[in-house]
């Protein structure tokens, strides 16, 4: 197995550590898998912490790539890592010139990330830092397919996350669960219940996901439905807490009382999560 990436573009350098702090705010543990062309980095734990399904193009963060699998017939590599490790290392690389990215053997499997700084002499100085992986089995490589998606009841466009982050942040005072639910008509709905109060805040004029005209159920549905899921209000302040990409589209689909999944789309990178849901 190898593996050696090489970014050179500031922008580049500075894009890919935001996706691994979303990242990180998430989960503790994650798999990094790569491909020829791809790099992903995935969490399959919907019952405690939900899934995390983020897919990036190599060649739109690193100039130099290549990757060669564990065999020819299956030509990637699996690895179990820490994406806090992965973020404290680049913080080093704000001013860099370069950074190298290597799968190594020191005392165990490592991503060794070499760090290529200027000096005010104009020399060159490398920071190196080498973090433990876990190198994963093709047994266990099924365990780690993109997550199938099923059929929402609704998908609608988020409204400004900052807008969100405040709200939420504002109820987490008040009980440990919020419902998050929307409608066909352009709705979505915040709220919060306990046994003293019920508070509810809503975002209006949404754009929602066009569906098929031919789908006779769609077309029986009632516009002012609304859809929903109740999750733990912690868990949805580190996703709204770690959106740092400026994501082009954000859409929120929902499964009533079974899925809530948000899909981030960006021009270089796009990202599920599946919040873990409260069936109370």
């Amino acid at each position: 197995m190898r593996f050696r990436a090489k970014a050179v573009d500031f922008t580049c350098i500075e894009q890919f550590t935001k996706v691994v702090s979303i990242i990180a705010k998430m989960t503790q543990l994650c798999v990094l898998r790569l491909t020829e062309t791809k790099l992903f980095f995935i969490l399959n734990d919907k019952v405690a912490k939900g899934g995390i399904w983020c897919e990036m193009n190599a060649s739109n963060f690193f100039d130099e790539y290549r990757m060669d699998g564990v065999g020819e017939d299956a030509n990637e590599i699996y690895l179990e890592v820490t994406p806090d490790d992965i973020v404290r290392s680049m913080k080093t690389a704000h001013a860099a010139k370069s950074v190298k990215i290597k799968l190594t053997k020191k005392f165990s499997p490592c991503l060794t990330f070499e760090i290529e700084l200027a000096s005010k002499t104009g020399q060159s100085r490398n920071v190196v830092h080498d973090l433990p992986v876990n190198v994963i089995g093709r047994k266990l490589w099924s365990e780690y397919k993109e997550p199938s998606v099923p059929d929402f009841d609704v998908s609608i466009h988020m409204p400004p996350l900052k807008s969100v982050k405040t709200v939420v942040e504002r109820m987490k005072n008040l009980g440990t669960y919020v419902e998050v639910s929307a409608n066909h008509s352009g709705e979505m709905r915040l709220r919060i219940e306990t046994e003293h109060v019920t508070v509810s805040t809503h975002f209006k004029d949404l754009e929602v996901a066009e569906l098929d005209s031919g789908d006779s159920q769609t077309q029986r549905r009632d516009m002012s439905t609304m859809y929903g899921a109740k999750v733990d209000i912690r868990r949805l302040l580190l996703f709204l807490a770690g959106q740092q990409l400026h994501a082009q589209r954000i859409v929120c689909n929902i499964v009533d009382e079974r899925v809530l999944h948000f899909y981030l789309i960006q021009e270089d990178v796009t990202m599920q999560f599946y919040m873990p849901i409260i069936h109370q």
